[in-house]
This record gives structure tokens, sequence and C-alpha cells, in this order.
């Protein structure tokens, strides 16, 4: 019996390049459950439709892309696809929930090697914006004043998942990570699925920026 195929929606307003991407993935098994064109049409049919990944331009007339991402990240994996690789728009995308950002000068072969690692949980990242990413979290944790709660009030993690994280928080891929100590890939997304319960955050993007803040990339 066949796994279930994964199931992808394309957002983008020019019509052209969005069944473009829509038959490249096709042609890689991957199943397009629906397209949109804008903004509100985009939050109605991924909220119907309930795609893996949702592969979102930011350029879209009703409603911008950031805003589509805010309101969708929570139920779907968000794969930004843009013109842009400006710093503002790549950070604004992640802050809002995104997965992960290409520039659309990738291949169709990197796409759909993104699509396939956003449905992994692994973030992506058009060369060179990764570091920028997480830069900008440095610079954040550094410009915040260190919390005073009591440490009672900390989750607490077990040693496998603090481990996990702190790989997480150096940019490692999931498969990576599972290469690096010797266990599955299925059991590292269970103990990053773990931490983002215990620790209440949404995506990779918040635990890496949690990792950072508590210093986790530096050890």
């Amino acid at each position: 019996m066949s796994e279930k195929p994964l199931t992808v929606m394309v957002v983008d307003d020019h019509p052209m390049w969005r069944d473009a991407v829509a038959r490249d993935l096709g042609a890689a098994g991957c199943e397009v459950v629906a397209t949109a064109g804008d903004g509100p049409q985009a939050v109605r049919r991924a909220r119907a439709a309930r795609p893996d990944v949702l592969v979102l331009d930011l350029n879209l007339p009703g409603l911008p892309g950031a805003e589509v991402c805010r309101q969708l990240a929570g139920d779907v994996k968000v794969l930004v696809l843009s013109a842009s690789g400006e710093q503002e728009d790549v950070l604004e995308a992640v802050k809002a929930g995104a997965t992960g950002y290409l520039v659309k000068s990738a291949s169709a072969e990197e796409l759909v090697a993104a699509v396939w690692r956003t449905a992994d949980g692994d973030a992506v990242f058009t060369p060179g914006l990764a570091g920028l990413v997480l830069g900008e979290f440095r610079r954040l944790a550094t410009a915040s004043a260190p919390g005073t709660a009591d440490e009672a009030d900390v989750p607490r993690l077990t040693g496998r998942e603090t481990e996990v994280l702190r790989l997480v928080a150096k940019g490692l891929t999931y498969r990576q990570i599972a290469d690096r100590l010797v266990i599955s890939h299925r059991t590292v997304q269970n103990h990053v699925q773990n931490t983002l319960g215990k620790l209440q955050l949404h995506n990779r993007a918040e635990l890496v920026r949690y990792a950072i803040e508590s210093g986790l990339d530096a050890e």
C-alpha cells in the first residue's frame, strides 16, 4: 500500500509562474491540492484544503504574503518563494512563521527538494539567508534583557531534547542531527515536537530563537 502523497498548495499572483511551479511539483510526485492568486483567497483555500506545505509568494494583492503566513503558520508549514532576497522581507516572513525561504532564482530541483524538506520540518533557506536569520536572532537575543523568571517556571527538557535543540540552533537539518546522534529521523522530529510543546512555541524559527537566547548555539 503506497504512502499518502505530499500535498502542496501554490500561491502566486502571476498565473504563468503559479502554473509552472504547480506543474514542477506535480511532476515530482507531489499532489497540488489548491492554488490561489491573492491573499484572502490563499487563506480561505488553505484552510479548506489543509496542504502539508504552502508555497507562498510575498507580493500578493488583497493581503500581503507575510500576513497570509501569520494567519496560516500554525496550521500548515510555509515555504516562501519570493523574487526578493532583501533582509527585511526574509526576516518579516520568518517572524510571521515561515519555515523556509527561497528566492525565485532557485532551480526546479532546488524547489522540489525544499518542499520535501519543509514537509519534514527542516528550515530551508536559499544559501546565505540562513546566516542572515540566525544573525538577527542573535542580535535580538543580545538586545533582550536577561529574564528574571523563577527557575521553577522554566520547562525542563531531557538531556536528549537539549542535545537536539543545540544542533537545531547550529542550523543542522533533522537528517544531519539524526546522523550525528545515531538516531532515526523520526526520533529527531519527535524530540523537536516534544520540545515545542514544553516551551509553548509554534515552529522551528521560534525554537532556534529560544536556543540562541539560551546560549545553546555557542556550546
